[in-house]
């Protein structure tokens, strides 16, 4: 009787004690851990029309539909542009069917029969602008007509109004087209990519597949000739804006508050000089505004303003070291530095023009943490409002006396909080007040335990050359000191990137699921990485790769010496970047990396596009050295361990030439590898409908589970471990 006492007694807590494993469906299929969405709602957002597509028909008398995307008037809500049939082209591009809708009068129409890109309302709402068939066009509302504003568009040859692929990739936008403030003018790209080198790809079918063909220039190749024209609405005329022409980049065009005024940023193909040329929008003649010259390169973003007095703008830039904020006057007779010290400011928030303040986010108080600070604009005041440790991202409201904050960190869910900005003008004094906690991720925390996620720590690690690099290690979830565990480095590790970051989903579910299974995940950000400083992030300049996985091999030694740790089982994975810093890994690090993992890889940088490439590289002939060094491809002869290589064959970004090229490095080496390939997927390898996503991680999962495990951990297809704790 006793013992049936002490059974039933126990099993209840046994029962608690035990946690579901976490599966590949319950990441990639049901979607067990997202987080909840929260709008940062402050109460006084101006309500857009409903807009109610129900009961209308199309050109053909069909019903319409819900729209894929609504464009609002900025001055009359109940005339909105509707998207249909939106299909993506690149990584920023996508085209649709465009219909007008005016809410009230219930007409709609269909801007024109075919598919077009990047509509949007003139600043006064009467026009509309798009690019149909690589030209601009422009309709007027009024007189319900379309004009032309170019017509030399042609596929593969003159781009107007849109992006080329490289500049869309690189340079991070793809409308290239811009109203002026008040509407009487349209600056605009003009790409002569005639020149350019095509590269062709297979789309493959059930017939004779099909030839997909497009401009994309590698390292070294000739780039599309640019011209900025600037159009005048009234008078229906075009100036080309005047600039020292050349082997050149527009990165950027942008409108200051004068509508006669655009802001053309010039810059060398080298990239390590930038110049802002104040551009007069009726003659097209230019004025030096801004210029920056850098001995690596300098980085080319959208942190820049031109405030309301019209005599100042303001900007971020590396040049003390550390990305920080500067205030400038369009005269050039006040140059102000707004922030300081050996931190980089990470995102500008809001600019209050008003009270001259700035709002942004700094790497605080380490580099893996970021925090909102805010300065006035003689760079003298400067409050913190978050405290502590962890990532804190934020939304301010329209007048900045409001903000949301949206804090994790690395171990722990989004938390949602409301704050007001108090300022005491008697203590002269800016400080956050909590109003109210919105959210606190309560369903998502309950799975974590439910599911038994562990906790990960972070880590320092010393690397040879005498830095210290920071990174994060995930234990086992039944973890045993006196055992030794396989480890799998997750690295990506480019210029300028972060891994180890104090935020809540840097540890992914992926993660956690391998640790069920055994695995001691690490990620460690090598050299070259950012937020830590432009000597820290550059050092790797004409020379990508080596640095790299310097650090990548000296923290695998280091973690080898640990007790729990099986030195004979470390592998490493990674995708793009990371996938060429695991195809080194298994090369010239084969003495300490058992096995590798490379997604999407680069291997050999020749094969890579010229803006991103010769940003860090420079060109093939400049440095030929530096690219041959630390190419994958070079070193398959020192491969010991297992090498598995994934690639998309419709890659429009890092080519399945590298994988190709990669593999045929490693037939001519003698050395045995494991491919898998994804007929018609792009960079990302993916798809929900048709299953790519879930194969791929499973694909990976099993591998690993394969070949990296050891006795501690789960071999494919074997039920998990189940977690166990209170």
């Amino acid at each position: 009787m006793r013992k049936l006492f002490l059974f039933l007694f126990i099993l209840p807590l046994a029962l608690v004690a035990q946690k579901k494993p976490i599966t590949l469906e319950d990441i990639y299929k049901k979607g067990t851990f997202r987080g909840e969405f929260v709008r940062a709602d402050f109460g006084d957002a101006a309500k857009e029309t409903d807009i109610k597509t129900d009961d209308l028909k199309d050109e053909n008398g069909k019903p319409f539909g819900q729209p894929e995307d609504i464009i609002y008037n900025p001055v009359n809500a109940n005339i909105v542009l509707l998207k249909k049939s939106v299909e993506q082209i690149y990584r920023r591009s996508s085209k649709s069917f465009v219909y007008l809708y005016d809410a009230v009068a219930g007409k709609l129409t269909k801007l024109e029969n075919e598919k077009v890109l990047h509509p949007t309302f003139s600043p006064d709402g009467s026009k509309i602008a798009y690019v149909k068939n690589n030209n601009l066009v422009m309709y007027d509302l009024a007189t319900k007509s379309a004009r032309a504003i170019t017509t030399d568009g042609k596929w593969n040859e003159i781009i107007n109004g849109n992006c080329d692929w490289v500049y869309e990739e690189e340079f991070e936008f793809t409308r290239a087209y811009d109203w002026s403030p008040k509407g009487n003018y349209i600056a605009y790209y003009r790409f002569d990519e005639s020149k350019v080198k095509e590269y062709q790809f297979t789309q493959y079918d059930n017939a004779y597949n099909k030839q997909y063909t497009y401009k994309y220039p590698k390292a070294g190749e000739e780039n599309s000739k640019v011209e900025i024209h600037i159009y005048d609405v009234a008078n229906n005329k075009d100036v080309k804006a005047q600039y020292e022409q050349g082997d050149i980049y527009i990165p950027r065009i942008k409108w200051t508050k004068d509508d006669n005024t655009l802001v053309v940023f010039w810059m060398n193909r080298h990239q390590n000089d930038l110049k802002l040329l104040a551009t007069d929008a009726k003659t097209g003649t230019s004025n030096l505004l801004y210029q920056e010259t850098n001995k690596y390169f300098v980085e080319i973003n959208d942190d820049w303003w031109w405030l309301k007095d019209g005599k100042n703008f303001m900007f971020t830039s590396e040049m003390s070291g550390y990305r920080h904020l500067y205030l400038y006057s369009l005269d050039g007779k006040t140059k102000t530095q707004l922030t300081k010290g050996n931190f980089e400011v990470t995102d500008v928030n809001a600019v209050d023009e008003v009270n001259k303040r700035i709002y942004y986010t700094m790497a605080y108080p380490s580099p893996m943490d970021r925090s909102l600070f805010v300065t006035d604009f003689a760079g003298k005041k400067t409050y913190q409002l978050t405290q502590g440790e962890g990532w804190h991202r934020v939304e301010f409201n329209d007048a900045f006396t409001q903000f949301y904050d949206f804090r994790s960190d690395i171990n722990t869910p989004q938390v949602v909080s409301h704050y007001e900005i108090v300022v005491d003008k008697k203590k002269k004094s800016i400080s956050a007040k909590l109003l109210k906690t919105v959210n606190e991720n309560a369903k998502l925390k309950g799975k974590l335990e439910e599911y038994g996620y562990g906790k990960a720590e972070f880590i320092k690690i010393p690397n040879s050359k005498g830095d210290t690099l920071n990174g994060w290690m995930l234990k086992p979830a039944d973890f045993d000191p006196a055992k030794k565990y396989p480890v799998l480095f997750c690295n990506y590790g480019g210029p300028g990137s972060q891994q180890v970051a104090n935020r809540f989903g840097a540890v992914s579910s992926w993660h956690q699921l391998l640790a069920q299974k055994g695995f001691i995940v690490v990620s460690v950000d090598n050299t070259g990485t950012g937020y830590r400083g432009e000597e820290f992030k550059k050092k790797t300049y004409q020379q990508l790769g080596k640095f790299e996985i310097e650090d990548q091999i000296d923290a695998a030694k280091y973690l080898g010496n640990m007790s729990f740790v099986d030195k004979n089982n470390i592998g490493h994975w990674g995708w793009s970047y990371g996938g060429f810093m695991s195809s080194l890994a298994i090369t010239k690090g084969n003495e300490v990396f058992s096995a590798a993992v490379a997604v999407a890889p680069v291997t050999n940088w020749r094969f890579y596009d010229n803006i991103y490439t010769e940003r860090y590289m420079r060109t093939p002939q400049e440095n030929p050295k530096g690219y041959d060094d630390n190419s994958p491809i070079n070193f398959t002869d020192k491969i010991k361990g297992k090498y598995l290589i994934v690639h998309g064959t419709a890659d429009d970004n890092v080519h399945f030439q590298n994988a190709t090229q990669m593999i045929t490095a490693l037939v001519k080496s003698n050395i045995d590898f494991e491919s898998a390939y994804y007929p018609n997927k792009n960079h990302g390898i993916g798809g929900m409908t048709d299953n790519t996503t879930f194969h791929l991680w499973s694909k990976m999962t099993n591998w690993i589970l394969e070949n990296m495990g050891n006795e501690n951990t789960q071999k494919p297809n074997q039920p998990a471990r189940q977690p166990k704790g209170f």
